[in-house]
């Protein structure tokens, strides 16, 4: 048996990035031919897709974990890494997308809508590509960035034009049944109904959608009963319709006490999505006026309503009485509710610059580390998750960087003392100053070698020294013959 589910936790993780390589490339006279280590591959995001034809989120209750594909390592020769693959996963129409604490990031509505779930990770520069004047045999590579992890809350709140609202056995379920293709459980014991349905209504030449809803009592706002899980499948509907029963039998209860509580559960009900439910058209349909005394109480009833300024329908779902009129009332409510709809705006993009000054992080005070500093910054920090820190070239590299940035000056004018705790992302060390940025690779030649010329080959004359020294001379005076051949 198929479940409903309308809410799930999913934990998404993003692709890593691949590492960058560090590679020299070599050939026959040529051994120290300059540096050819390739970049490594993108991390693949995961992306959540609107498809028509998904309906439920079933399909992440079983399976709530999902991780994209990792980028490749670089490799000599100037190839990079493969990206990794993105990871699609489909989602119904009017899914919303939060965070553990219930903060609203993305409303994905209309198909074909996507919002990236986490973003993979950065795949590492090559030897090849971190060379340069100052540094031009790199003997290092940058590390590939992690690929973002998070945990995500999924809800679904049903895209619907009309929502079915009454106390339970009120006849919600049959009146969706009759009224359009759907099927939903139909019994005669309350809370038959524990999912919402939802069917497609054709009146004239309209088309709407109807759900309905699970059935409400008083205090469903507040968690009783199966309100609370689904009132949220109502904030997006145009019109909602009180069904009112006229057959019931409970002591305390009539069909205008009926209508004032579940108004009060409406009005006590927080839409997550800010919609404003006191706003919406009202329509009440009394039902099963094919009972004995139910039509004489729907007279009594219909002008107490009507002083409300709702439309007032009398229908039976058994013989049908009725019907036709409620679903032509519906359908043009539903029609005014599009028509004043503003049209969509076309899709503008705002570009912000950086201002002058701003340097792009923030250096503070460690509270945990007496005398330390905390420097916090997207790159500063994301240099550092870039570092190979068992390779001293690299090492400095990062430092040359950080310095270029103004992070060393910023330092020392806070009064860092060489040997104080400074931590940047998650690795902490002990500051040392250094010379200016590219002052010290140019004094070092850290990332140089000697035998290369300005050009990254080794010279003329050093190659035919070093092709005379690889030959020997024959037996009884024969020509000289070259071991290489």
């Amino acid at each position: 048996m198929s479940r409903f589910v309308d809410r799930v936790t999913i934990h998404v993780a993003a692709g890593d990035g691949g590492n960058g390589c560090a590679s020299v490339h070599r050939e026959k006279f040529r051994p120290l031919g300059g540096p050819d280590g390739g970049n490594g591959g993108r991390g693949g995001n995961v992306v959540l897709v609107v498809d028509p034809g998904v309906h439920t989120l079933l399909d992440f209750h079983y399976r709530p974990h999902a991780k994209a594909g990792s980028g490749k390592q670089g490799q000599g020769g100037n190839r990079d890494g493969a990206n990794g693959e993105d990871l699609e996963l489909r989602v119904p129409d009017g899914t919303v997308v939060m965070t553990p604490e219930c903060a609203v990031l993305a409303d994905l509505v209309g198909q074909g809508t996507r919002l990236v779930a986490a973003q993979g990770g950065r795949g590492g520069l090559g030897n090849a590509a971190l060379a340069s004047k100052a540094r031009r045999a790199p003997g290092f590579a940058l590390l590939g960035e992690p690929g973002e992890a998070h945990d995500l809350v999924l809800e679904l709140r049903s895209m619907a034009d009309v929502g079915l609202v009454g106390f339970p056995s009120a006849g919600k379920s049959s009146l969706i049944a009759v009224l359009s293709a759907a099927r939903p459980k139909i019994a005669d014991y309350p809370f038959t109904t524990l999912v919402p349905n939802l069917g497609v209504v054709q009146a004239g030449e309209q088309t709407f959608t109807m759900a309905d809803v699970p059935g409400l009592i008083p205090g469903a706002s507040q968690g009783k009963g199966l309100g609370l899980d689904f009132l949220r499948h109502i904030e997006r509907c145009a019109v909602l319709v009180h069904v009112v029963d006229l057959a019931t039998e409970e002591l305390g209860r009539d069909p205008v006490s009926d209508i004032d509580a579940l108004e009060r559960e409406l009005a006590q009900y927080t839409p997550l999505l800010g919609a404003d439910l006191a706003q919406r058209p009202r329509v009440v349909a009394l039902n099963k006026i094919d009972l004995p005394d139910a039509a004489d109480l729907a007279d009594l009833v219909r002008e107490q309503v009507a002083e409300r300024g709702w439309p007032v329908f009398e229908i039976s779902t058994v013989n049908r009485a009725g019907l036709r009129e409620l679903a032509f009332a519906l359908a043009r409510l539903v029609a005014e509710h599009r028509a004043a709809l503003p049209p969509p705006s076309p899709t503008r993009l705002v570009l912000r610059p950086r201002a002058v000054d701003e340097t792009g992080f923030t250096v503070d005070p460690d509270p945990e580390l007496p005398g330390g500093f905390v420097v916090r910054g997207e790159r500063p920090e994301r240099w550092v998750r870039q570092t190979n820190f068992a390779n001293d070239e690299a090492v400095g590299y990062l430092a040359d960087r950080l310095a270029r940035l103004g992070v060393e000056d910023t330092l020392a004018k806070l009064g860092a003392r060489p040997g104080s705790p400074v931590t940047i992302g998650d690795v902490t060390f002990d500051w040392e100053p250094s010379t200016p940025a590219g002052v010290a690779t140019l004094l070092t030649g850290r990332g140089t070698d000697a035998r290369l010329d300005q050009s990254g080959r080794v010279s003329a004359a050093e190659r035919k020294v070093a092709k005379q020294s690889r030959r020997t001379p024959g037996e009884n005076g024969e020509e000289p013959v070259d071991e290489e051949r």
